[in-house]
């Protein structure tokens, strides 16, 4: 066993889930894609994740959703990893977009529980495990705030462990206590899918963040997670402290509304979502101005 854990894909740091921008035309910007890649290669980011819910995925067609994880990927040319989103409720259909990925020259997939349907511990276990016979590394996203009911416990996170694909899991219930129980069942690395959380969660063994506030502030993410690492606790906490607001803003309505807003008022792309996503309430805007402004990015 100790084999394929050394086979296994490390992975640490600031990991951006990548906001999809769209034209006024409700087009995906690919060209604006591009260019978040360049900004993110210079700026220190570990990799991107495009096409996760932060990127929209939902409203994506098909076509434009492996589009944009093709283009990220082209862009990358592999200077940063790319951990593209292939996540979905229907086993086949997961399968067949984490195929899709493998042939685009993804890193890895993110890999979410499935929503809506609610799967036993043991469909996920079988619902993974055929993913994992694609043959590509998988990161596990445990977020059961959009997924109903309790989500993966650590007994089914440490099986599917032993799965030789499953490298690690995107922790989006909120909880270091739930992340410390993951850590003393298995190795599997952690990270942490609350921005305000990324101290705690690596002070308790977590290797870095899912990011959506890395959108704005890629190299203050990526330097609070080396800082982590390398146990300067000092520098971490005033990076946490400087960025706080600005990842409580993220969420004043639902991701990526508040981000796609931010990202506007600093000129990276245009303020579009998709239905039935709305542009952020204007009462909500100075509060996204100020938290900028306080990570000293407006």
């Amino acid at each position: 066993d100790s084999e394929s854990k050394m086979a296994k894909l490390q992975l640490f740091g600031s990991y951006v889930a990548l906001i999809t921008p769209f034209t006024d035309a409700d087009e995906v910007d690919y060209e604006c894609i591009m260019g978040l890649v360049e900004w993110h290669v210079k700026e220190g980011t570990a990799g991107i994740v495009p096409c996760g819910t932060t990127g929209e995925s939902p409203t994506l067609s098909e076509e434009e959703h492996f589009k944009v994880i093709e283009t990220v990927v082209k862009a990358a040319a592999g200077r940063i990893q790319v951990i593209g989103g292939a996540g979905g409720n229907c086993t086949k259909k997961v399968v067949a977009a984490t195929e899709k990925c493998k042939a685009l020259g993804c890193t890895a997939v993110l890999s979410v529980i499935p929503y809506y349907n609610k799967p036993t511990q043991g469909g996920l276990i079988a619902h993974f495990t055929a993913v994992n016979a694609v043959g590509v590394p998988m990161m596990l996203y445990n977020i059961p705030g959009r997924c109903g009911g309790a989500g993966m416990t650590s007994a089914t996170i440490a099986e599917l462990y032993k799965l030789p694909m499953v490298c690690s899991v995107k922790e989006a219930t909120g909880s270091v206590d739930f992340a410390s129980e993951i850590a003393s069942v298995c190795d599997i690395a952690i990270f942490s899918g609350d921005d305000s959380l990324v101290v705690p969660l690596m002070s308790v063994g977590g290797k870095g963040v899912v990011s959506v506030a890395a959108n704005l502030c890629p190299a203050k993410m990526a330097a609070l997670c080396s800082a982590m690492q390398a146990g300067d606790l000092k520098t971490a906490t005033t990076l946490h402290k400087e960025l706080y607001a600005l990842c409580k803003a993220m969420f004043c309505e639902t991701n990526p509304i508040p981000c796609k807003a931010a990202g506007a008022m600093m000129g990276k792309w245009k303020d579009n979502t998709r239905l039935p996503l709305t542009k952020l309430e204007p009462q909500n805007a100075p509060a996204i101005k100020a938290a900028l402004q306080a990570a000293g990015l407006l």
